[in-house]
């Protein structure tokens, strides 16, 4: 009899990619399962999820909106009636889909499938990102059957049984050698090379600091740059063509971009850290700083700590002491090789094999007792 599995997440691409990972090594080890995801509407999940060949079920949910705008008290009065409507909906998909294991990764919808499947005696894994645990995740926590973090320094934040650090699900990326790669996208092979980028919308912040810094970045490096979609056009019209530089709205090789890269300039998403640890790759981190519960600073601190990267408060990026830092390491082989070996301490490339092992488990007891209590025939 096939086992049923339901994830809950999604929002932005890093609550929802570790989901569809662990899905994918369940489908490997167990190819008959039933795989359903719970997302919204406005989320990532609700274009990525059907792309991925998954089937999703929207739950009407939104997040407590900060600040103390009018429209944010306004949209803050109605959160308790929207939190009661997605919890119905969440019974409703449950008694609909009759999940063996509800798996939540993060993002508004995670709470409420999670909530009613742990009401109903379902089993629950937690997969957590970040560092820091949001308020839902310590909720949750509490009467969840296993919870997975991907920072060590996540466990003293929850004390209880059934924690592991088993990492955060992430690509596999195919790296190739460095001239290589920096050939392929018409780089110079024999120049230091930085790898910049902000995500699929780009960092406004750091697409600033590298456009006021472009003649003095690109004088002895190549410089990769994703600007994101939301600015790109505005950026080329201002820079026009320069040597040394590739850039555009978004990478779709990340392969050979990393590859090309001796050192990356970024934010500190949970999923970006758990990539670059799982290639090795050296970082100067700028943390989002309006990021709920300053996660990424908290992130980006787990690998300073550590010496795995280097960190710039977004507010110091214009100055000069942060393109200092950047042009040093650049020159600094030495000391990119140590952070190179410090950041894959971090590595957890099995991070998606091993709760799909665990989820595994938890639905084929879950089934083996329904089935003895006579709530399932064996057949399918």
């Amino acid at each position: 009899m096939p086992l049923k599995f339901l994830f809950a997440g999604g929002g932005t691409g890093g609550h929802l990619f570790p989901g569809i990972a662990i899905a994918r090594e369940i489908l490997k080890m167990k190819p008959d399962s039933r795989i359903h995801f719970a997302g919204t509407e406005r989320g990532i999940e609700a274009t990525e999820v059907p792309k991925q060949g998954f089937t999703l079920h929207l739950i009407s949910i939104a997040g407590f909106k900060r600040g103390f705008s009018i429209h944010n008290i306004l949209e803050n009065l109605k959160f308790p009636f929207r939190l009661k409507q997605s919890i119905d909906e969440s019974y409703r998909l449950l008694d609909q889909e009759e999940p063996d294991v509800v798996i939540g990764t993060g993002g508004y919808v995670s709470a409420p499938v999670v909530y009613a499947a742990q009401r109903w005696g379902i089993p629950t894994i937690i997969q957590e990102q970040n560092a820091s645990l949001g308020i839902s995740t310590k909720f949750l926590a509490r009467n969840a059957d296993e919870v997975h973090l991907s920072f060590e320094s996540s466990k003293k934040l929850l004390n209880r049984e059934g924690v592991f650090v088993s990492g955060n699900p992430t690509r596999d990326f195919k790296l190739i050698e460095k001239s290589e790669a920096r050939k392929k996208i018409g780089l110079l092979p024999e120049r230091p090379t930085l790898f910049a980028f902000g995500g699929s919308l780009g960092a406004r912040s750091l697409n600033r600091f590298i456009e006021a810094n472009l003649d003095r970045f690109l004088n002895e490096n190549n410089l990769i740059w994703q600007t994101g979609k939301l600015e790109f056009e505005s950026i080329i019209k201002r820079i026009g063509e320069r040597q040394h530089l590739w850039v555009n709205r978004f990478v779709d090789e990340m392969d050979v971009a990393y590859s090309a890269a001796d050192l990356v300039l970024c934010r500190a998403g949970a999923s970006t850290l758990a990539e670059l640890a799982r290639i090795g790759k050296p970082s100067i981190l700028i943390p989002y700083p309006f990021a709920a519960n300053n996660h990424q600073f908290h992130n980006a601190e787990s690998f300073t700590e550590k010496g795995a990267a280097e960190l710039i408060v977004d507010a110091n990026l214009t100055s000069e002491e942060s393109v200092v830092k950047i042009e040093s390491l650049l020159k600094n082989d030495s000391k990119l090789s140590a952070m190179s070996k410090a950041v894959q301490t971090f590595a957890k490339p099995n991070a998606a094999h091993e709760i799909a092992k665990h989820a595994i488990a938890y639905a084929q007891v879950f089934k083996d007792e329904l089935i003895k209590e006579g709530e399932l025939d064996e057949k399918p």
